[in-house]
């Protein structure tokens, strides 16, 4: 009897073990189809003129998966420089299977070119970036903006 017992008991406990683990699937809040990302960091922070490359980092999150291109020639990644309208075009390779409608989380990284000035009357001038991607159906990003890069002489 004491068996028995301890064996419904068992029983018992699993399933409200596995009914609390179903309930918690349910709540998982649904990740958007359209891709979205965050500003991590841009380094260096001050550089030279014609000299010095600079790395922005972001981090992106796409709810379908369909963010990134194995075509060479593709451009999904916009960087806009806000001194002259500028914009550099990126290609992130494809981050997943097609069709595999997964959610897909990271972080990104691309160099931008040495940077030189706009106005040469200046010993120095700064300038912050716009960026934001799109995947493979169109869906753009929201557009992030980044920390002040100084350029000097």
């Amino acid at each position: 009897m004491k068996k028995n017992f301890v064996f419904f008991l068992s029983v018992a406990v699993l399933l409200f073990m596995v009914s609390g683990c179903s309930d918690a699937t349910k709540k998982q809040v649904e990740i958007s189809k359209v891709p979205s990302i965050k500003f991590i960091s841009m380094t260096p922070s001050s550089a030279l003129k014609n000299s010095d490359k600079v790395v922005i980092t972001f981090e992106f999150t796409d709810g379908d998966g369909d963010l990134g291109d194995n075509t060479p020639d593709a451009k999904n990644l916009f960087c806009t420089d806000s001194r002259n309208s500028v914009t550099y075009e990126y290609r992130i390779p494809q981050l997943a299977p097609d069709n595999a409608n997964i959610i897909i989380k990271g972080n990104q990284s691309f160099e931008l070119p040495a940077q030189g000035f706009i106005d040469d009357s200046h010993s120095s001038e700064t300038a912050t970036y716009s960026i934001y991607i799109k995947d493979r159906q169109g869906n753009e990003s929201n557009t992030i903006t980044t920390d002040v890069l100084t350029i000097h002489q």
